[in-house]
């Protein structure tokens, strides 16, 4: 991707800057907060991410701006963005916007859960999927929206290219009830295939709390660090 003159790129940041910027920004908004929290997979969490509070305009904006940054940083190349109902439809608008604004104007497709059986009709809306086409979303906690996203660009005759979320959770995914030996980006990246890039992931949150002064928050990285240690998994 190739900045045009009319626009200024974003200023080249390291990984672990644009990640810790991020992290801080989740802890400010109430999106990252800390305690106890149960997980879909039954487990005691001390810490609960949801991308469902990034809910006013100046939040959806800094937020989208993390995922284009990220992405241009990250040199993946794509032709459009998808994003799954019901999340990824306000992520992949934002994050068309924050990219043309840095001068990488890409065109954005999502789908309805349900058919449309009148006017255009069909499940599919925005662009037509074409070409190489990137998935977005918050997180990957299954990966059964990623799955069900390339069945819908396959069908379309596209071709998925990767997937982009705001924070891998490095924790090891559930099959059968019992703990996995992968996470569910890991296995997203061995079955599939797709490179996953992620804002900020479970290590950046604990360089995170590690540096915190404020001792309100520094006392969650001893917690955060037991999680990790029981349900983490290795780096691939």
């Amino acid at each position: 991707m190739t900045a045009s003159p009319s626009h200024t790129a974003p200023a080249e940041v390291s990984t672990d800057s644009l990640a810790q910027d991020f992290v801080a920004f989740a802890v400010e908004a109430g999106v990252l907060r800390f305690g106890e929290f149960k997980t879909k997979a039954g487990r005691l969490s001390p810490y609960f991410f949801n991308a469902g509070l990034f809910d006013d305009g100046a939040k959806l904006q800094r937020l989208a701006e993390f995922y284009a940054r990220r992405l241009i940083a990250s040199g993946l190349a794509f032709d459009l963005l998808f994003g799954p109902a019901y999340k990824g439809i306000t992520l992949a608008a934002g994050v068309a916007i924050e990219l043309a604004r840095a001068g990488h104007n890409k065109p954005y497709a999502y789908n309805r859960k349900e058919a449309k059986d009148h006017g255009e009709g069909g499940t599919l809306v925005g662009a037509p999927l074409r070409g190489r086409v990137l998935i977005i979303d918050d997180v990957i906690s299954a990966g059964t929206s990623v799955r069900e996203s390339v069945g819908m660009i396959q069908a379309a005759g596209a071709t998925p290219c990767g997937v982009t979320i705001a924070l891998d959770r490095q924790e090891k995914a559930t099959e059968n009830g019992r703990d996995a030996e992968h996470s569910a980006v890991q296995d997203v990246r061995r079955r599939l295939g797709l490179p996953v890039v992620a804002i900020a992931t479970l290590t950046d949150l604990l360089h995170y709390l590690q540096g915190q002064s404020d001792p309100g928050l520094s006392a969650h990285r001893d917690r955060v660090l037991a999680y990790r240690d029981r349900y983490g998994v290795s780096d691939d």
